[in-house]
């Protein structure tokens, strides 16, 4: 029988947290906590780093990347990232001016990422591959290309980091994961995966299980980066409905004193009015009135009580006014050098604007990754803002208040586990017919499959867009009261709807794009794995119960212009020591008899250290001690909800 002792469980579930600067801190070497956790690491051939944007990645790279050229481990670095916009953070860097043993140099001739035209890429590649050079940098796509021309033989001896990890696949159509198992399994070469999200925005894992039992784990996540800030010390995360125009709405969720950064609906979605520059404007008008823009392509507003706000303008897609204004962008070190930016599809991924403390989104995001990706732009310690806010502002959903109320709760629960790298993701399901066998689908006699890339993208990247366009059509509206039979809905309703919405696309691909959307409106409610009454997500082979993690997120459900406004609780260190504790609680396998001989050496290492045992710990006692602790505060919080 487990024997507790209750004043100090008290004390050790109710920590007080404070922005105590761990995050940011930096050692006798120039590292800071997240970097020295990884260089701890750096003997590792297969390392796979999951931290937040701002923490440090790239640098953490060039520590580890020296470290195994000083000690010959390998004879090159290869650093791959998904676009060349966000290169600019492993270019060469002075390390030696903070204490380590060797600066960071990239030549140059073999940055792929913003050397001109001319010679192609792939031979730059190829001759740097046979030269005495040390280390390259280039794109996911250059990478692919130079692999499929030079041979997997080519990359023995190498170290290959991968930034923006999540855009690897294990499906088996994934180029970029069929190079990484193709290196895995037949050369030498070492691999260093680096994401701020390790989840896609699809059902398919970025590893399988097998391959990613490989990898040494290094894990920062947001909440240890929030907890270490000197000024940032929340998050908060909110959900607003509108009916009609999301135009007309604006002035209730944008506030012009904060920094945003607003993401204007695609131009597919049912949200986009189709006139992407004409909803600038509109957003402008909002904000005030229009007076002048300057030579950097910055736009000025006048609020109505007089004060200038600076605005860029990311929509306008007009080359040399998008490099203008993405030049004055890369230049700014003040608050006050922008107020707002208006982004469509840009803004998002690798994006650094420091000040910034909101960003509002605007309609149905599809993608968990997404969604973490916008928060992340807004959650960079800066002296200008103590709280960061994500606000996605979405059509009233055709449900009642309390369908709506548990599907955001549920999604609220997944962001603040995603926050903290932990491997869950919202349910999307994936329909195939009967003649291809995957136990993890579900299958429909007759089933049409899309067999274009087109239809396959549509339903990858756009589906939640479509059938909310369908939902808000009067006619399928009109069919809810069973006015209209289901096999017009079906065969005419929707079809016409979709080739409104994609004119271009051919009979065959609406059919299996129409198919998917009845598909998944008839199985909404379901999920991959179904035990009893609970409902699973799965995510590379594991199985985590959203919604039998004890704690509600949602912070208000109010009416707001007919329709529902529903925020979350503040994400707060302590929050997110709440989640996190529930989520390993959901992992740890333990019994009593072993968490009662573990408890006086728990015990005894927080007297001696004045600490928890951490769960993450690289000491496998320690990490066992943390998960005993785990599943007896589980336990004694069962007890007390007993009486």
């Amino acid at each position: 029988m487990l024997q507790f002792n209750p004043e100090l469980m008290e004390n050790f579930l109710h920590t007080d947290y404070q922005a105590n600067k761990s995050s940011i801190s930096i050692d006798s070497l120039g590292m800071r906590e997240m970097q020295r956790r990884a260089y701890a690491k750096s003997e590792s051939q297969y390392l796979l780093l999951k931290s937040p944007p701002a923490s440090g990645k790239s640098r953490a790279l060039m520590y580890i990347a020296l470290e195994k050229l000083k000690r010959s481990q390998v004879k090159k670095v290869i650093v791959a990232v998904p676009e060349r916009s966000i290169a600019k953070s492993f270019t060469s860097t002075r390390l030696s001016q903070t204490g380590f043993h060797t600066d960071w140099e990239v030549r140059l001739e073999y940055d792929l990422c913003s050397a001109g035209g001319g010679e192609r890429k792939t031979a730059i590649f190829k001759r740097f591959m046979e030269s005495d050079e040390k280390v390259l940098l280039c794109t996911h796509a250059t990478l692919r290309f130079a692999f499929d021309q030079i041979g997997h033989d080519s990359f023995n001896d190498c170290l290959i980091a991968i930034d923006e990890f999540h855009h690897v696949s294990s499906a088996v159509e994934s180029k970029l994961g069929e190079l990484l198992r193709t290196i895995i399994y037949n050369t030498n070469a070492h691999i260093l995966a680096m994401t701020g999200s390790y989840f896609r925005g699809d059902s398919i894992a970025v590893m399988s299980y097998q391959d990613e039992q490989l990898f040494e784990k290094v894990t920062y996540n947001y909440y240890e980066q929030l907890n270490g800030y000197e000024y940032l010390k929340s998050l908060g995360i909110g959900f607003h409905f509108y009916t009609g125009s999301y135009l007309d709405s604006l002035h209730e969720v944008i506030d012009s004193n904060r920094k945003t950064i607003i993401h204007i609906p695609s131009v597919n979605a049912s949200e986009s009015t189709k006139e992407k520059l004409l909803e600038v404007d509109a957003i402008l008008e909002c904000l005030g009135i229009y007076e002048f823009t300057d030579e950097n392509g910055v736009i000025h507003v006048r609020r109505k009580d007089g004060k200038l706000l600076k605005i860029a303008d990311l929509v306008n897609d007009d080359f040399r006014d998008r490099e203008r204004i993405m030049g004055y962008l890369r230049s700014i070190t003040s608050p006050d050098d922008i107020d707002m930016i208006i982004a469509l599809g840009m803004a998002k991924e690798g994006f650094d604007w420091p000040f910034c403390d909101t960003t509002l989104t605007i309609g149905y995001r599809g993608s968990l990754t997404e969604i973490i990706q916008i928060i992340g732009r807004c959650t960079r310690d800066s002296k200008n803002k103590t709280h960061a806010q994500f606000t996605n502002l979405i059509a009233e959903p055709s449900a009642t208040r309390q369908e709506v109320t548990e599907s955001v709760n549920n999604i609220l629960k997944a962001i603040a586990a995603s926050l903290l790298m932990e491997e869950v993701m919202a349910p999307k399901f994936s329909f195939r017919s009967k003649e291809n066998v995957n136990t993890k689908e579900i299958h429909i006699k007759g089933f049409r499959e899309p067999n274009t890339e087109r239809a396959r993208n549509i339903i990858e990247n756009d589906l939640i867009d479509l059938q909310a366009r369908i939902l808000q059509s009067p006619e399928i509206q009109a069919s809810f009261p069973g006015i209209i039979p289901a096999e017009t809905l079906n065969r005419v309703l929707i079809p016409k709807i979709i080739k409104e919405v994609y004119p271009q696309l051919e009979p065959n691909e609406i059919g299996a794009i129409g198919d998917c959307i009845i598909a998944n409106t008839v199985f909404r409610h379901s999920s991959f794995s179904q035990q009893g009454n609970d409902k699973l997500i799965l995510f590379a082979n594991r199985l985590i119960n959203v919604n039998e993690m004890d704690m509600d997120l949602i912070y208000s459900i109010n009416p707001f212009q007919n329709a529902f406004e529903i925020m979350s609780k503040q994400l707060s260190p302590k929050v997110f020591k709440a989640v996190q504790q529930y989520i390993k609680a959901l992992k740890v396998r333990i019994t009593d008899d072993e968490a009662a001989i573990y408890w006086p050496k728990i015990q005894e290492f927080y007297q001696v250290r004045g600490r928890m045992p951490n769960p993450d710990s690289l000491d496998p006692i320690e990490r066992r001690m943390a998960e005993a602790f785990i599943y007896i505060q589980q336990v004694e919080i069962q007890r007390q909800r007993n009486g």
